[in-house]
């Protein structure tokens, strides 16, 4: 398996293959990998020639210097995850100096209000910095296609949207949730969870589910307000929001439109650690 930490030698191993017409699928994650990760690049291997994986903590989408620190980052067990999947997957794990030189700041974008909702609500430039890391990703690796997961909804959308607005040359696929047999959704973030709280961790997505029954009788708003009700009974948690938004335009349900898919929303801290999931209402 090759591991690449500067994107010119990248670049030019990639340019290589692309000339012999080998599709490239790209995943790419903030590292700690887990069996969601690990589904994604799998996919991406039956999918494409080849698979790229980069491996990258990036700075300029944490609006909170101490969650950047805390984030857990374990590169050569992440390689070796990799490694057991195909030893033929390329891995792109850079430094931050390699990616941004001396300027760590966010290009800014215009997501026609994506941005504005939900996480970009409550958590200040991090769309610009999730827009300016896959973009400059995208322009390294070149890929036919790329792989998200849905537990970041949201994100899944506006990288849809800067894939239009750019016009750039990349099918963005978005995968299904891979949840811990409690339910709790996967995520890198769990690991910095106690066993007790990841544990009380699985009562958000049986709230989740039991928001998604209301709703087939109940209007947006009293399952919203059936929800922050739950959370606040629960001293183990703070409800940050729960929404119900239509999935494409990610705008708050006021009133049900027939044919209308709506997603439920939600981040929620427990420990001082901020987790998120989200369900589909139909």
């Amino acid at each position: 398996m090759v591991v690449f930490n500067e994107k010119g030698l990248l670049s030019s191993h990639l340019s290589s293959l692309i000339k012999e017409n080998k599709t490239i699928g790209f995943v790419p994650t903030m590292g700690a990998l887990h069996e969601g990760h690990l589904s994604l690049i799998e996919k991406a291997l039956k999918e494409n020639h080849l698979a790229v994986v980069s491996i990258f903590v990036n700075p300029t989408q944490f609006n909170n210097q101490e969650d950047l620190e805390k984030y857990p980052r374990t590169l050569d067990l992440d390689i070796k995850k990799i490694h057991s999947l195909n030893k033929d997957i390329i891995v792109y794990a850079p430094t931050v100096e390699d990616i941004y030189h001396k300027k760590v700041v966010s290009d800014h974008f215009d997501y026609d209000g994506l941005e504005l909702k939900m996480e970009g609500k409550h958590r200040a430039g991090h769309f610009d910095g999730v827009g300016t890391i896959v973009k400059r990703l995208f322009e390294i690796i070149k890929p036919n296609k790329a792989y998200f997961g849905e537990k970041d909804f949201q994100q899944l959308q506006i990288v849809k949207k800067l894939v239009e607005k750019y016009k750039l040359s990349v099918q963005i696929i978005g995968c299904p949730i891979h949840r811990e047999k409690s339910g709790l959704a996967m995520s890198s973030r769990n690991e910095r969870l106690s066993s007790e709280a990841r544990k009380k961790a699985a009562f958000i997505y049986k709230e989740l589910q039991k928001a998604k029954k209301r709703f087939s009788t109940q209007s947006a708003k009293e399952v919203t307000t059936h929800i922050e009700n739950s959370f606040k009974k629960d001293g183990d948690f703070k409800l940050e929001y729960f929404e119900i938004a239509d999935e494409e335009t990610l705008h708050i349900c006021k009133r049900k439109i027939k044919n209308k898919k709506y997603r439920g929303f939600i981040a929620v801290f427990i420990d001082n650690i901020r987790l998120i999931d989200n369900i589909p209402m139909y």
